[in-house]
């Protein structure tokens, strides 16, 4: 099946794609940048803009974490860690008495302080850098399953969960009045998230993941007049974004990461505008 992806892509005729590895990266492109634009949307209206981010920090400390108790995977210890940690955090926000950002930026802090403190001992850190800015040009024909079922199950979820959830980040309260599980559901969406970003650290970086999950959404919400609307607009600007950055990084010899969240920032400042025109 993927030689006649690979056949497809071919007939296109672009000249970065006659490699592989750049055929690998635009897959895994494909796959990741509409997930993480479905999952954005839930996340900037339920104002956890800064939750991806404190993820994507607790990778390091998942990876240290599965060093000391020798685990072989790399991507199981930030998986398990990152669920864990997801459930930690929302537990921490519903029970404190500080606000959502406050606590969510203590757990960030805390999270890549420990893994820093514990990857860097006795100087070993370095083999660990390149997880700070990511590489997609390093996916693997193993890689892209990984991320296909991640794609279908976090949809198939999205979609099974996209009723509480919406409720549930407009009204808790109200959604609670209707039967809906607030906790449970808000737990759900945690988990998907942790999963979805621990799966795509490697590819985007701990610095770019939080960017790379909000600025679509966040483009999107001001381009959208109802809540399916905000979903494709996501979606959309995450997918061309991702592709034409592959492309751009490709040509300038930079890191892909950067120049997709840089051109998903420009789209949100079009979308500014346009807000703005539309009054």
């Amino acid at each position: 099946m993927l030689n006649a992806v690979y056949s497809l892509l071919d007939l296109l005729g672009v000249e970065a794609l006659r490699f592989t590895f750049m055929k690998n990266a635009l897959i895994a492109v494909v796959l990741l940048t509409p997930l993480l634009g479905l999952l954005g949307t839930m996340a900037v209206n339920q104002q956890m803009a800064f939750f991806s981010d404190a993820l994507g920090h607790s990778a390091l400390t998942g990876i240290g974490l599965g060093i000391i108790l020798g685990v072989g995977s790399d991507l199981i210890s930030m998986i398990v860690f990152g669920v864990i940690w997801a459930l930690v955090i929302s537990a921490i926000k519903h029970r404190g008495s500080a606000s959502a950002d406050t606590i969510i930026s203590v757990c960030s802090s805390l999270s890549i302080a420990a893994g820093l403190l514990i990857l860097s001992s006795g100087g070993g850190f370095a083999r660990y850098s390149s997880l700070l800015i990511g590489d997609i040009l390093a996916v693997r024909e193993t890689d892209l399953l990984y991320l296909l079922l991640a794609l279908i199950g976090g949809v198939a979820l999205w979609c099974v969960m996209y009723n509480a959830l919406l409720l549930t980040g407009v009204s808790p309260s109200l959604a609670r009045s209707r039967g809906v599980p607030t906790r449970l559901t808000e737990a759900g969406f945690v988990v998907l998230v942790a999963v979805a970003v621990m799966l795509s650290i490697r590819w985007v970086g701990v610095m770019l993941i939080n960017a790379l999950l909000i600025v679509p959404a966040a483009a999107g919400r001001n381009l959208a007049r109802s809540a399916r609307g905000h979903a494709a607009w996501s979606v959309g600007i995450a997918l061309v974004c991702g592709i034409a950055g592959l492309m751009v990084s490709y040509s300038l010899g930079t890191a892909a990461g950067a120049a997709i969240v840089i051109l998903a920032a420009l789209c949100y400042l079009l979308s500014l505008i346009c807000k703005h025109k539309r009054g």
